[in-house]
């Protein structure tokens, strides 16, 4: 990966809505080359895929929960059903498998205390041993450009 790959990457994180002649100018490369350049970014799986962010405020879910999860189970079966109960839920965006003291860290994004509670009732279908959960007061750093070395 060149350093004309880099700005294309850093280009589209910014707005990738935009057309490609627009982002090939941007870059100083032709639209031939930046429109190459792209897809094979995107055959490589450096671009994994192109979204639109929304406004979950607007769309009436403006509470974000991060929930640690402990379990006592540490098996295949177990993990396998969590995650299909985690992949039934469309609330949550993210969850990880922790090191340390948590066993897992789940990002949901949720209308209100009710909300997150028919979540609640949801995950510990997955037979968890201790569900703690803290909401977001402000948001004072959101992105999802990644740093380009």
């Amino acid at each position: 990966m060149d350093n004309i790959d880099k700005q294309l990457l850093d280009a589209l994180q910014r707005d990738a809505s935009r057309s490609i002649g627009t982002i090939a100018d941007e870059v100083g490369v032709s639209k031939t080359a930046a429109w190459r350049r792209i897809k094979k970014l995107i055959a490589d799986g450096v671009i994994k895929s192109q979204v639109a962010l929304l406004d979950a405020e607007k769309l009436g879910l403006p509470l974000t929960a991060y929930i640690a999860l402990r379990t006592s189970q540490h098996n295949v079966e177990w993990f396998n059903r969590f995650k299909e109960v985690l992949n039934t839920i469309p609330e949550v965006l993210e969850a990880y498998r922790m090191s340390g003291d948590l066993d897992y860290l789940v990002k949901a994004q949720v209308s209100d205390m009710a909300g997150y509670d028919r979540l609640y009732k949801q995950l510990i279908k997955a037979e968890l041993n201790d569900v703690s959960c803290s909401f977001v007061m402000e948001t004072l750093k959101h992105t999802t450009r990644l740093p380009i070395p």
